[in-house]
């Protein structure tokens, strides 16, 4: 072998660990993990899903969702007794005119710290779909039809009792080229955990889904928007990107039903560039919304953006 291809070798092999050290993707052995029996022990009625994104998000384009942190003891030392556990909500205040909303102050530069994201690339006009799957309603079969025949791809994240009973549907995503992330096993408040239930809590759910699908999940939405230094530098430790989003609105309620007319306007008045939009696939007006949506936003000169290719500042 040459010099120069040495050297190109070397080179090579750093760009890789590299990468794998990003902490999105990162091997983990999660044999050792006793998965809390919760993949397939826990039911979706056992999960707590009556605030599934902390924090009031109102119709308001300009209304702020900041919140302060709170204080939460843990169990166990942090990961190294270094970072501060103090439970941040994520919040975001949007802007008019499709202008890029902004996160609360701090908040980017802490992702960024620990490889975290909550919007792409904002000289580029794509969005994001991503899917909170907590529990199924009824609409992801239609959700999963309409991506197919608009040719986008989304990001679904499922928790332990939803990949317990809808691996058909599971089964589609990884099929037809979606990415699953995770959302963890029971959907707790994570800052509320300890560090080895933090790693149950996520790394089990992947295990089960790896055994299914022999995938690894590299992705992570805290439940319920809550997360806080300690979490983000425990679960890039363990090889995830934390995935927050710069949209949203209050449609978890199975109850509140606007229609899809409604999901489409709010949508299509909050798009701007490198948008990581949150839709709950619980809602009838989003699986009615979605191809107007995708149709809207390409008109508007947008693409649906796959996530892997978003670069980190």
């Amino acid at each position: 072998m040459t010099m120069k291809k040495k050297i190109a070798t070397v080179l090579a092999i750093g760009l890789a660990l590299l990468v794998i050290n990003t902490g999105c993707g990162k091997e983990i052995d999660t044999s050792r993990l006793s998965d809390l029996g919760g993949v397939f022990l826990h039911d979706e009625e056992d999960l707590d899903f009556s605030m599934e994104v902390s924090g009031r998000l109102s119709e308001d384009p300009v209304v702020s969702t900041t919140f302060e942190g709170v204080d939460v003891e843990i169990m166990q030392p942090s990961v190294d007794g270094e970072y501060s556990n103090k439970i941040l909500r994520w919040g975001i205040s949007r802007k008019p005119n499709n202008q890029t909303p902004d996160a609360d102050p701090g908040a980017p530069q802490l992702l960024r710290k620990y490889g975290a994201m909550y919007i792409g690339d904002k000289t580029k006009k794509e969005i994001y779909l991503t899917f909170d799957e907590g529990y199924e309603n009824g609409y992801t079969a239609k959700i999963l039809d309409t991506l197919r025949d608009n040719n986008a791809k989304g990001v679904f994240f499922i928790t332990g009792p939803y990949l317990k009973e809808h691996q058909d549907l599971v089964r589609r995503m990884v099929e037809e080229g979606h990415i699953v992330g995770n959302h963890t096993i029971n959907h707790p408040s994570i800052p509320e955990k300890s560090d080895s239930e933090v790693e149950e809590e996520i790394l089990g759910l992947d295990r089960a889904f790896h055994e299914k699908f022999g995938k690894h999940m590299k992705y992570l939405r805290p439940p319920k928007g809550e997360y806080s230094e300690r979490t983000l530098a425990l679960t890039h430790k363990l090889g995830y990107c934390n995935m927050f989003w710069s949209f949203a609105y209050d449609d978890w309620y199975k109850d509140k039903v606007r229609g899809a007319e409604y999901a489409y306007n709010i949508v299509m008045r909050n798009l701007h560039n490198g948008a990581i939009l949150l839709l709950h696939a619980v809602s009838k007006d989003n699986a009615d919304a979605l191809d107007m949506i995708i149709k809207g936003a390409r008109e508007r000169g947008y693409e649906i953006g796959n996530v892997d290719n978003i670069k980190f500042e």
